[in-house]
């Protein structure tokens, strides 16, 4: 059986806020500690049968890239969401959600 570790790294300032993400894994092709300004970290807990999530920004993460990287999250999760249940219809309607965030916030055009 294969194994990979990912790392995930967060330094913190006086307030407790992040100040530097970084993160490796192995496989990703990305030699050492590689720097991020954000993460969202979702782990469906087997033994809760709940989510727990984590989700950090740094200070310098403007909100552009903020309003693009919740839009392709949105639609990474209904990508992985067709993925996983074949359900395209449901996909469909997280797909147009996003699309409406983007067109909303400015970051797609009409």
């Amino acid at each position: 059986m294969k194994k990979s570790d990912i790392v995930i790294s967060v330094e913190l300032d006086e307030r407790n806020h992040p100040e530097k993400i970084q993160w490796q894994a192995e496989g990703s092709g990305m030699q050492g500690m590689n720097p991020c300004k954000s993460i969202m970290l979702s782990i469906f807990d087997k033994a809760d049968s709940g989510t727990l999530r984590i989700d950090l920004w740094t200070k310098e993460m403007r909100v552009d890239e903020m309003q693009q990287f919740i839009y392709e999250t949105m639609q990474s999760m209904a990508n992985t969401y067709q993925n996983a249940t074949n359900d395209k219809e449901a996909a469909d309607k997280l797909r147009a959600m996003a699309t409406q965030f983007g067109t909303e916030t400015g970051l797609l055009k009409k």
